[in-house]
């Protein structure tokens, strides 16, 4: 056995542990005998590219990269009945603003049920590369230990560039260092996304950044700004401003503050790390902050609204009766309401706690309703409690199902509402009025299409809901986009009657 051969069958049987999967579990998911799998976990059987990559499939870790790596695209089996229940998973960006807030805590942190997506990864592998110690636990836990001091210049820039979430780096890292470098932030391509109002709010605690060749240089003279008014009432502004308060001595008060599902979430977290906290919920936040933080922590963050009603689009898109667990409802009600006058049919349970102690969840059983129209005024999103920025794509696909004409105005984003005029690909009738404004016609037959995955999540998503909707078989290529927000997508899809192939490009 090479020494490459063994770091591969170490690496499977360690994944394989870590997802909670027994070798007979591995075998059936895998199409291979009990035996098979004990040969690969003994370094006993040769592995071809095309086993690695169903190895990777199964276990939604990528094993091998070489140097142009194949991509996975989704092969659709469109216009299936779905019916069944499904679960909602822990917010995509609670989860990224606490793995950037864990750098504030002296202490363990742990973080329970914590989705494995690519967005999670890639900022993973930026905290072990400057030396803090992450493992994966049973159950999806995240175990956090801090170094004495963290290694910056050994940053792993390539997953650094790959998010967005890298600037959330900015507010706790102030706290350890007078300067520090930080790469250009990446994500979803969803035109110029300035970070201007985190810097308008960051300088307000002595934070100075200028950029240059491809990176973010900063100076750090900390001080107590005590009020701070945001540029814009962003989410990750919010959360940069409430890390750079949270080891601030003094009392802070953000106005203008978000008060979306995440930015409470970190703010649960703050509090559990012995930071005071008034206003959550609110637009007014004030903030005690506490110098020195060492704290072993165990915390859990709230469940995903955005993909609650990602759920919620796709059962109205397909007209099918689906259920729909723990659903955060103080993040949905708009988007139910208008929902509701469209003629959709919902039932909702009695509201209930989730694990955080906090957020409020219900059950959605969303029914078949044969017939939808379209709102008479425009869809566009607030920030909250308006419309989730996030959440109005999923009316794209819901309206073009909808009988009359629908303005969607997507204001926030420069060229985002470009990638929904992708479902003119399998059948809808879209209509571009602008960067920002687009019509919809409907309702829509669908058909079946070969498509390549928009560079955005929302809309990589819509697409792909489209075709679980349109009769035949349809190609998503390329989906890294749907990867970084979503886990274990297409065995959900599938649990619930879909019929989704993940074919991987060798």
């Amino acid at each position: 056995m090479t020494a490459d051969t063994q770091k591969i069958s170490q690496l499977i049987t360690e994944v394989r542990k870590q997802r909670g999967m027994t070798q007979a579990d591995f075998a059936k998911r895998l199409g291979t005998s009990q035996s098979a799998v004990n040969r690969i976990e003994s370094g006993k059987q040769n592995l071809s590219l095309e086993m690695l990559g169903r190895i990777s499939d199964v276990l939604n870790r990528e094993l091998l990269r070489l140097n142009q790596a194949g991509a996975v695209n989704f092969r659709v089996e469109g216009g299936q009945p779905l019916s069944g229940e499904i679960t909602i998973k822990t917010s995509k960006n609670a989860a990224v603003a606490l793995l950037a807030a864990s750098l504030l805590n002296r202490g363990t942190t742990r973080l329970k049920k914590m989705p494995r997506i690519e967005e999670v990864n890639r900022l993973i592998e930026v905290l072990t590369s400057i030396g803090v110690q992450v493992r994966w636990l049973a159950g999806n836990d995240i175990e956090i230990k801090p170094p004495a001091k963290l290694k910056l210049e050994q940053m792993d820039e390539n997953a650094a560039r790959q998010t967005r979430s890298v600037l959330l780096f900015l507010g706790p890292l102030m706290h350890s260092f007078g300067s520090f470098t930080l790469p250009y932030a990446g994500g979803c391509n969803l035109g110029r996304r300035t970070i201007q109002p985190h810097l308008f709010a960051l300088e307000e605690f002595g934070l100075s950044v200028t950029a240059t060749r491809g990176r973010y240089h900063v100076n750090a003279r900390r001080k107590t700004p005590g009020e701070v008014v945001l540029y814009e009432m962003g989410d990750t502004v919010t959360e940069n401003a409430l890390m750079a308060a949270a080891k601030t001595d003094g009392l802070t008060k953000i106005h203008m503050a978000s008060a979306n599902y995440m930015v409470q979430d970190l703010c649960f977290f703050l509090e559990q790390l012995g930071v005071k906290i008034e206003g959550i919920g609110t637009s007014r936040l004030s903030v005690q902050g506490k110098s020195h933080i060492n704290k072993n922590v165990t915390f859990s963050p709230s469940e995903d609204p955005i993909e609650a009603m990602m759920f919620i689009s796709l059962a109205l898109t397909t007209n099918s009766a689906i259920t729909i667990r723990r659903a955060p409802i103080d993040f949905l009600e708009l988007e139910l309401l208008k929902l509701q006058k469209m003629g959709a049919r919902f039932e909702l349970s009695k509201s209930y706690k989730s694990d955080n102690g906090q957020t409020n969840l219900v059950d959605i059983k969303m029914q078949k309703t044969d017939t939808l129209k379209a709102l008479d005024e425009k869809i566009h999103p607030q920030p909250y409690p308006g419309l989730n920025i996030d959440n109005l794509p999923f009316f794209v696909p819901i309206a073009a199902r909808a009988e009359g004409k629908t303005l969607i105005h997507d204001w926030v984003y420069e060229n985002r509402a470009i990638y929904f005029t992708e479902l003119n690909k399998l059948g809808a009738n879209i209509e571009l009025l602008d960067p920002h404004r687009l019509h919809i016609y409907g309702p829509t037959s669908w058909r079946a299409g070969d498509v390549f995955c928009p560079p955005a999540l929302r809309p990589a998503v819509i697409v792909l809901i489209a075709m679980l909707a349109a009769e035949g078989t349809s190609t998503l290529r390329n989906i890294y986009s749907i990867a970084r927000g979503y886990e274990d997508l297409a065995d959900r899809l599938n649990s619930l009657g879909a019929k989704i192939e993940i074919l991987r490009d060798i």
